[in-house]
C-alpha cells in the first residue's frame, strides 16, 4: 500500500489534466457552440476513481503501519490531496449536470481549473519540504521555488483566460429553484467553502512563520468543527434531492416526503445509539445524524424502487450509500473506540476494563530473521468472553539499525483489537498500546462503494 497509493493519488492528478486542457483550449478557441462536456467525462470520472483508491490505499497503509485512525489524521500533506478531491467530487456533479442540461458551464470550468491547481499546490507542500510531515518526501527549497512558480504561471494564466471569458460564458438559461441543478449548486458552493477551509489551516502557520517566525500548528478541533455542520448541510441536500428533476421543482408532497419520513427514522436510529453506547458528543452526533439521513434516504428510495418500478440511477444510488456510511462509519469509530497504555512483565495479567478483562503477557521472545533481528510478544486478550491470540513485534534492520514497530490485530465486523509493543522499561517490563477501534473496516468499505458507484455510472448503456 505505501508504494502503490502514490501513483495511484498521481493517476487521479494527471487524469484530470485532460479536462484541464479541455477547458483551457475551449476558452482559447471562444466558440462556445462546442460540446466538450461528453469528451472528457468519462476520463474525469477514471481520474477521480483513482484519486479515491489512493487516498483510500494511504488511509489503510497508515492505519496497519502507523497506527492513525483509519481516516483523516488532518496532516497538512494529507490536506492537499484532499483538496482536489474536494474539487473534483464537485466537478463530477457539475459536469453531469452540464452535459445534461446546459447549466452550470461557468462552475464546471471553473472546478476543472481549481482541480488541476490544487493538484499543483499539492505537489508543492509534497516535494519542497515546507511543511514537516511523515508523508513529505524530500527538503528542496530550489525544487520547491519551481514547482510553487510553475503553480503560480499555470493558475494566473488559466484563471485570467476564464475571467475574460467569463462575461460571454454568462447563460440566459436560469437555475430553477427545487431542482436538481439548484442543489447541485448549493453542493458547490460547500465543497469551495471546504477547500477554502482546508486551504487556510494548511497555509495560515506557513504565513505566521514567514512573518514573526512562530511556530503554530492547526490541528483536528479547528477542521472538525468546521466540517461538521458543512457535512450536515451537505446531507440534507442530498435527502431533499434524492427525487429531483432536472430543471423543474420539487412538488411540496414529494418534499415531504423526502424530508419527513428519513429525518424522523434518522433520529429514533440516533437516539437509539445514544441509548445503547451511553456516549454523546455532539460534532460526532453530527456526523452520525449526516450519515444516517443519506442511508435513510436511498433506502427508502430502493424501497420505492423495487415496488413502484421507479427508475433509479444506480450509479448515484452506490456512491452516496458509501457516502452516507463512509459519516456514519467515521463518527461512531470517534466516539466507541478507545485507546490503553499498558506496563507489563512477562507472565503477567492486568483486567483492562469489562471489555477487555484479561491482558495476560504470556511470554516474549528473540528471533532472528534473513536481514533483521525481531523481538515478539505473546499476548492472550480476554475480550468480550473471547479469547484473542496476539503477537506484536519489534524489528530491527541490520543495514541501517532502524527499529520498527509491527501491530498484531485481531479483526471482526464492528471492531478491530490493535496492538502494538513499546520499549523495555528498567525493571523488566515492557510497553503496550492496545486499541479497540470500532467501524474501521466499514471506512474502508464505503470507499469501495463509492468507486463501485463510478464504475457503475461509467458502464452503464444509457445516462437518464
Amino acid at each position: 500500500a505505501l508504494a502503490i497509493h502514490p501513483p495511484m493519488l498521481y493517476l487521479g492528478y494527471v487524469g484530470f489534466v485532460i479536462s484541464f486542457s479541455f477547458i483551457s483550449a475551449y476558452l482559447l478557441n471562444g466558440d462556445f457552440e462546442l460540446q466538450w462536456e461528453q469528451d472528457i467525462k468519462n476520463w474525469s470520472y477514471v481520474a477521480w476513481i483513482f484519486l479515491t483508491i489512493g487516498i483510500a490505499l494511504g488511509s489503510w497503509w497508515a492505519y496497519y503501519e502507523l497506527g492513525w485512525g483509519g481516516y483523516w489524521f488532518w496532516d497538512p500533506v494529507e490536506n492537499v490531496a484532499l483538496m482536489p478531491w474536494l474539487a473534483a467530487t464537485a466537478f463530477m456533479h457539475s459536469l453531469f449536470a452540464s452535459s445534461r442540461s446546459n447549466v452550470l458551464k461557468t462552475w464546471t470550468m471553473f472546478l476543472g481549473i481549481l482541480i488541476f491547481t490544487l493538484s499543483l499546490f499539492g505537489a508543492f507542500i509534497v516535494r519542497s519540504g515546507i511543511i514537516d510531515s511523515v508523508h513529505s518526501f524530500a527538503n528542496d527549497p530550489e525544487r520547491g521555488l519551481y514547482l510553487l512558480s510553475f503553480s503560480g504561471l499555470i493558475s494566473l494564466f488559466s484563471l485570467s483566460i476564464f475571467a475574460y471569458r467569463l462575461p460571454a460564458l454568462n447563460s440566459s438559461k436560469l437555475v430553477v429553484t427545487g431542482s436538481k441543478e439548484s442543489f447541485l449548486s448549493m453542493n458547490n458552493i460547500l465543497m469551495i467553502t471546504s477547500i477554502f477551509s482546508i486551504f487556510l489551516g494548511v497555509t495560515y502557520p506557513l504565513i505566521i512563520e514567514s512573518i514573526s517566525g512562530e511556530k503554530i500548528s492547526i490541528g483536528p478541533p479547528y477542521y472538525n468543527t468546521i466540517f461538521s455542520p458543512l457535512i450536515l448541510i451537505a446531507a440534507v441536500f442530498i435527502m431533499i434531492s434524492v427525487d429531483a428533476l432536472w430543471q423543474r421543482s420539487m412538488s411540496l408532497r414529494v418534499l415531504f416526503f423526502n424530508v419527513a419520513a428519513p429525518t424522523l427514522l434518522s433520529l429514533l436510529s440516533l437516539y437509539l445509539i445514544w441509548m445503547t453506547t451511553g456516549v454523546f458528543s455532539i460534532l460526532a452526533y453530527i456526523g452520525i445524524f449526516s450519515g444516517l439521513l443519506i442511508l435513510v434516504s436511498y433506502l427508502f428510495r430502493i424501497v420505492n424502487n423495487f415496488f413502484n418500478k421507479k427508475y433509479i440511477n444506480k450509479g448515484s444510488a452506490v456512491a452516496h450509500i458509501g457516502l452516507g456510511l463512509l459519516f456514519f462509519a467515521v463518527s461512531m469509530n470517534s466516539i466507541l473506540s478507545y485507546e490503553k497504555n499498558l506496563n507489563l512483565a512477562p507472565s503477567q495479567s492486568i483486567m483492562v476494563n469489562e471489555s477487555v478483562q484479561e491482558f495476560y503477557f504470556k511470554d516474549i521472545q528473540v528471533l532472528k530473521a534473513s536481514n533483521h533481528d525481531v523481538i515478539s510478544a505473546e499476548i492472550a486478550l480476554l475480550h468480550d468472553e473471547r479469547e484473542i491470540s496476539l503477537n506484536p513485534q519489534k524489528r530491527k534492520y541490520a543495514t541501517r539499525g532502524q527499529i520498527t514497530s509491527e501491530s498484531d490485530i485481531h479483526a471482526s465486523l464492528l471492531k478491530d483489537t490493535y496492538l502494538t509493543i513499546g520499549d523495555q522499561l528498567e525493571n523488566g517490563s515492557w510497553t503496550f498500546s492496545l486499541k479497540i477501534n470500532y467501524f474501521i473496516k466499514w471506512i474502508w468499505f464505503s470507499a469501495a462503494l463509492m468507486v463501485f458507484g463510478m464504475l457503475l455510472t461509467i458502464f452503464k448503456k444509457k445516462v437518464l
